[in-house]
Protein backbone atom coordinates (compact mmCIF):
# COMPACT_ATOMS: atom_id res chain seq x y z
CA UNK A 1 0.00 0.00 0.00
CA UNK A 2 1.43 3.37 -1.04
CA UNK A 3 1.42 6.55 1.03
CA UNK A 4 -0.79 8.28 -1.54
CA UNK A 5 -3.10 5.45 -2.59
CA UNK A 6 -6.31 6.96 -3.93
CA UNK A 7 -5.09 10.55 -3.56
CA UNK A 8 -5.77 13.13 -6.27
CA UNK A 9 -2.74 15.39 -6.56
CA UNK A 10 -1.98 18.48 -8.65
CA UNK A 11 1.70 19.15 -9.36
CA UNK A 12 2.90 22.48 -10.75
CA UNK A 13 6.31 23.42 -12.09
CA UNK A 14 7.49 20.25 -13.86
CA UNK A 15 9.87 21.41 -16.59
CA UNK A 16 12.71 18.90 -16.80
CA UNK A 17 13.71 15.58 -15.28
CA UNK A 18 16.15 17.55 -13.11
CA UNK A 19 13.35 19.51 -11.44
CA UNK A 20 12.29 18.74 -7.90
CA UNK A 21 8.67 18.85 -9.08
CA UNK A 22 9.34 15.98 -11.50
CA UNK A 23 10.89 13.93 -8.69
CA UNK A 24 7.80 14.60 -6.55
CA UNK A 25 5.41 13.71 -9.38
CA UNK A 26 7.27 10.48 -10.11
CA UNK A 27 7.38 9.39 -6.46
CA UNK A 28 3.77 10.40 -5.88
CA UNK A 29 2.69 8.09 -8.69
CA UNK A 30 4.82 5.27 -7.34
CA UNK A 31 3.08 5.81 -3.98
CA UNK A 32 -0.35 5.44 -5.61
CA UNK A 33 -1.47 8.98 -6.45
CA UNK A 34 -3.49 10.04 -9.46
CA UNK A 35 -1.84 13.13 -10.94
CA UNK A 36 -2.51 16.14 -13.06
CA UNK A 37 0.30 18.53 -14.01
CA UNK A 38 0.18 22.19 -14.93
CA UNK A 39 2.36 24.20 -17.28
CA UNK A 40 2.43 27.72 -18.64
CA UNK A 41 3.47 29.69 -21.69
CA UNK A 42 6.64 28.44 -23.37
CA UNK A 43 7.07 25.82 -20.67
CA UNK A 44 3.91 23.94 -21.67
CA UNK A 45 5.69 21.81 -24.26
CA UNK A 46 8.40 20.91 -21.73
CA UNK A 47 5.82 19.92 -19.13
CA UNK A 48 3.93 17.83 -21.67
CA UNK A 49 7.16 16.05 -22.59
CA UNK A 50 7.91 15.33 -18.93
CA UNK A 51 4.35 14.11 -18.37
CA UNK A 52 5.02 11.36 -20.91
CA UNK A 53 8.13 10.28 -18.99
CA UNK A 54 6.35 9.59 -15.73
CA UNK A 55 5.68 5.97 -14.73
CA UNK A 56 2.10 6.60 -15.89
CA UNK A 57 1.75 9.39 -18.49
CA UNK A 58 -0.64 12.07 -17.31
CA UNK A 59 -2.43 15.14 -18.65
CA UNK A 60 -1.18 18.72 -18.44
CA UNK A 61 -3.45 21.70 -17.85
CA UNK A 62 -2.42 25.24 -18.76
CA UNK A 63 -2.09 27.42 -15.67
CA UNK A 64 -0.54 30.88 -15.78
CA UNK A 65 -0.94 32.21 -12.24
CA UNK A 66 -0.89 35.81 -13.53
CA UNK A 67 -3.92 35.16 -15.75
CA UNK A 68 -7.14 35.54 -13.71
CA UNK A 69 -9.04 33.16 -15.99
CA UNK A 70 -6.64 30.21 -15.84
CA UNK A 71 -7.16 29.15 -12.20
CA UNK A 72 -10.93 29.09 -12.67
CA UNK A 73 -10.63 27.06 -15.88
CA UNK A 74 -8.22 24.59 -14.26
CA UNK A 75 -10.44 24.26 -11.18
CA UNK A 76 -13.41 23.41 -13.39
CA UNK A 77 -11.37 20.81 -15.30
CA UNK A 78 -10.20 19.19 -12.06
CA UNK A 79 -13.73 19.18 -10.66
CA UNK A 80 -14.92 17.33 -13.75
CA UNK A 81 -11.98 14.90 -13.69
CA UNK A 82 -11.45 14.23 -9.98
CA UNK A 83 -14.24 15.93 -8.03
CA UNK A 84 -11.76 16.88 -5.32
CA UNK A 85 -8.09 17.59 -4.64
CA UNK A 86 -6.23 15.84 -1.83
CA UNK A 87 -3.03 17.74 -2.41
CA UNK A 88 -1.20 20.44 -4.36
CA UNK A 89 2.52 20.85 -4.92
CA UNK A 90 3.41 24.52 -5.44
CA UNK A 91 6.62 24.70 -7.45
CA UNK A 92 6.22 28.08 -9.12
CA UNK A 93 8.85 30.79 -9.10
CA UNK A 94 10.24 33.47 -11.37
CA UNK A 95 12.12 36.75 -11.08
CA UNK A 96 13.11 39.05 -13.97
CA UNK A 97 16.83 39.45 -14.63
CA UNK A 98 17.28 42.73 -12.70
CA UNK A 99 16.06 40.96 -9.54
CA UNK A 100 18.79 38.32 -9.39
CA UNK A 101 22.56 38.73 -9.22
CA UNK A 102 22.62 42.53 -9.33
CA UNK A 103 22.16 43.44 -5.69
CA UNK A 104 19.09 45.13 -4.27
CA UNK A 105 19.33 48.63 -5.74
CA UNK A 106 18.90 48.12 -9.48
CA UNK A 107 15.50 46.43 -9.80
CA UNK A 108 12.46 48.67 -10.08
CA UNK A 109 9.05 47.95 -8.64
CA UNK A 110 7.54 46.42 -11.82
CA UNK A 111 10.24 43.70 -11.82
CA UNK A 112 10.03 43.19 -8.06
CA UNK A 113 6.23 43.02 -8.27
CA UNK A 114 6.50 40.31 -10.92
CA UNK A 115 8.86 38.28 -8.73
CA UNK A 116 6.59 38.56 -5.69
CA UNK A 117 3.39 37.88 -7.64
CA UNK A 118 4.66 34.73 -9.32
CA UNK A 119 6.87 33.37 -6.54
CA UNK A 120 4.75 34.18 -3.46
CA UNK A 121 1.26 35.51 -4.19
CA UNK A 122 0.65 32.55 -6.52
CA UNK A 123 0.31 30.34 -3.42
CA UNK A 124 -2.76 32.36 -2.44
CA UNK A 125 -4.04 32.15 -6.03
CA UNK A 126 -3.93 28.35 -5.94
CA UNK A 127 -5.45 28.14 -2.47
CA UNK A 128 -8.34 30.42 -3.43
CA UNK A 129 -9.07 28.88 -6.83
CA UNK A 130 -8.99 25.29 -5.61
CA UNK A 131 -10.54 25.79 -2.18
CA UNK A 132 -13.83 23.96 -2.93
CA UNK A 133 -11.86 21.01 -4.34
CA UNK A 134 -9.60 20.91 -1.28
CA UNK A 135 -12.57 21.14 1.08
CA UNK A 136 -14.15 18.18 -0.72
CA UNK A 137 -11.23 15.98 0.36
CA UNK A 138 -11.00 14.30 3.74
CA UNK A 139 -8.18 16.54 4.90
CA UNK A 140 -6.07 18.14 2.15
CA UNK A 141 -2.46 19.29 1.95
CA UNK A 142 -0.72 22.13 0.13
CA UNK A 143 3.06 21.78 -0.05
CA UNK A 144 5.37 24.48 -1.42
CA UNK A 145 9.03 24.29 -2.41
CA UNK A 146 11.15 26.83 -0.56
CA UNK A 147 14.73 28.02 -0.17
CA UNK A 148 15.52 29.21 3.35
CA UNK A 149 15.11 33.00 3.48
CA UNK A 150 16.30 33.60 7.05
CA UNK A 151 19.65 34.87 5.75
CA UNK A 152 20.82 36.84 2.70
CA UNK A 153 22.31 34.56 0.04
CA UNK A 154 24.83 35.63 -2.61
CA UNK A 155 23.08 36.51 -5.87
CA UNK A 156 19.59 35.55 -4.68
CA UNK A 157 18.59 39.16 -4.02
CA UNK A 158 14.89 39.94 -4.64
CA UNK A 159 14.04 36.27 -5.02
CA UNK A 160 15.11 35.92 -1.39
CA UNK A 161 12.64 38.67 -0.49
CA UNK A 162 9.93 36.89 -2.47
CA UNK A 163 10.70 33.66 -0.63
CA UNK A 164 10.44 35.47 2.71
CA UNK A 165 6.96 36.62 1.65
CA UNK A 166 6.21 33.06 0.57
CA UNK A 167 7.14 31.73 4.00
CA UNK A 168 5.06 34.36 5.80
CA UNK A 169 2.07 33.73 3.52
CA UNK A 170 2.29 30.02 4.33
CA UNK A 171 1.79 30.75 8.01
CA UNK A 172 -1.21 32.98 7.38
CA UNK A 173 -2.80 30.49 4.99
CA UNK A 174 -2.21 27.75 7.56
CA UNK A 175 -4.14 29.91 10.05
CA UNK A 176 -7.04 30.54 7.67
CA UNK A 177 -7.29 27.09 6.10
CA UNK A 178 -6.71 24.97 9.19
CA UNK A 179 -10.37 25.14 10.27
CA UNK A 180 -11.22 23.74 6.83
CA UNK A 181 -8.92 20.73 7.46
CA UNK A 182 -6.37 21.98 4.90
CA UNK A 183 -2.70 21.91 5.85
CA UNK A 184 -0.14 24.30 4.33
CA UNK A 185 3.57 23.53 4.68
CA UNK A 186 6.87 24.20 2.95
CA UNK A 187 9.92 22.08 2.22
CA UNK A 188 13.11 24.16 2.28
CA UNK A 189 15.51 22.26 0.06
CA UNK A 190 19.23 22.55 -0.15
CA UNK A 191 20.60 23.66 -3.53
CA UNK A 192 19.60 21.32 -6.34
CA UNK A 193 21.07 21.62 -9.84
CA UNK A 194 17.97 22.61 -11.79
CA UNK A 195 17.17 25.05 -14.61
CA UNK A 196 16.04 27.62 -12.03
CA UNK A 197 19.22 27.19 -9.99
CA UNK A 198 21.43 27.71 -13.02
CA UNK A 199 19.82 31.13 -13.48
CA UNK A 200 21.32 32.26 -10.16
CA UNK A 201 24.76 33.85 -10.65
CA UNK A 202 27.39 32.05 -8.59
CA UNK A 203 25.24 28.98 -7.95
CA UNK A 204 28.36 26.82 -7.96
CA UNK A 205 29.41 28.60 -4.74
CA UNK A 206 26.27 27.22 -3.05
CA UNK A 207 27.27 23.71 -4.09
CA UNK A 208 30.76 23.97 -2.59
CA UNK A 209 29.69 25.58 0.68
CA UNK A 210 26.72 23.25 1.24
CA UNK A 211 28.73 20.06 0.79
CA UNK A 212 31.26 21.29 3.35
CA UNK A 213 28.83 22.59 5.98
CA UNK A 214 25.94 20.13 5.94
CA UNK A 215 26.41 17.56 8.74
CA UNK A 216 24.77 14.87 6.59
CA UNK A 217 26.51 16.03 3.44
CA UNK A 218 24.72 17.22 0.34
CA UNK A 219 24.63 16.18 -3.30
CA UNK A 220 23.11 18.75 -5.68
CA UNK A 221 21.89 16.00 -8.00
CA UNK A 222 21.03 12.88 -6.00
CA UNK A 223 19.43 14.62 -3.01
CA UNK A 224 16.44 15.84 -5.00
CA UNK A 225 14.99 12.42 -4.14
CA UNK A 226 15.26 13.22 -0.44
CA UNK A 227 13.34 16.44 -1.06
CA UNK A 228 10.69 14.53 -3.02
CA UNK A 229 10.24 12.06 -0.16
CA UNK A 230 9.57 14.90 2.29
CA UNK A 231 7.02 16.45 -0.08
CA UNK A 232 5.22 13.16 -0.60
CA UNK A 233 5.14 12.55 3.15
CA UNK A 234 3.56 15.97 3.71
CA UNK A 235 1.03 15.32 0.94
CA UNK A 236 0.10 12.04 2.64
CA UNK A 237 -1.89 11.44 5.82
CA UNK A 238 1.28 10.94 7.86
CA UNK A 239 1.45 14.59 9.01
CA UNK A 240 -2.21 15.12 9.99
CA UNK A 241 -1.51 17.79 12.64
CA UNK A 242 1.35 19.68 11.00
CA UNK A 243 0.67 23.00 9.32
CA UNK A 244 2.44 26.34 8.93
CA UNK A 245 5.74 24.46 9.09
CA UNK A 246 8.97 24.70 7.11
CA UNK A 247 10.67 21.31 6.85
CA UNK A 248 14.36 21.65 6.00
CA UNK A 249 15.75 18.98 3.69
CA UNK A 250 19.25 20.36 3.31
CA UNK A 251 21.57 17.91 5.03
CA UNK A 252 21.30 20.00 8.20
CA UNK A 253 23.14 23.01 6.76
CA UNK A 254 20.58 25.46 8.18
CA UNK A 255 21.35 24.32 11.71
CA UNK A 256 25.10 24.97 11.83
CA UNK A 257 27.31 28.04 11.67
CA UNK A 258 30.38 28.63 9.54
Amino acid sequence: MGLLDGKKILVTGVLTEDSIAFAVARLAQLEGAELLLTGADRGMSLTERMARRLPRPTDVLELDVTNPEHPRIVAAAIAERFGRLDGILHSIGYAPDPCIGRGMLEAGWPDVATAVEISAYSLKVLASAFLPLLEAADGASIVGLDFDSTVAWPGYDWMGVAKAAFESLTRYLARDLGPKAIRVNLVAAGPIRTVAARAIPGFEHFEEVWADRAPLGWDVIRDREAVAKACVALLSDWFPMTTGEIIHVDGGCHAVGA
